[in-house]
């Protein structure tokens, strides 16, 4: 009797396994995409805060405004001399 008793309880336990066990597979995977997805959301929001913060800047700031353009494309004063650095070979 003891060993009816005992392969009942595996069979159930092996269903058990069978039926669940991709379940929490899926579920396991679902929450570690939650969590990258979480992750990127925060990184997003501060790159959206220093976006904003630039956009803010280049619509007020005529000295940022005039600093960024020298930088990026090289805009000159009328009467400024260039000087640019020659790397030595």
């Amino acid at each position: 009797m003891a060993k009816i008793g005992s392969t009942k309880f595996y069979v159930a336990v092996a269903v058990f396994v069978i039926v669940f066990l991709p379940s929490f597979a899926k579920y396991q995977e679902l929450r570690y995409k939650n969590k990258k997805l979480e992750e990127e959301i925060i990184s997003l929001k501060a790159e959206t805060k220093i976006l904003a913060e630039e956009k803010r800047r280049l619509e007020t700031d005529i000295t940022y405004i005039e600093k960024k353009a020298r930088d990026k494309i090289g805009v000159v004063r009328k009467g400024e001399i260039v000087l640019k650095e020659v790397e030595k070979r």
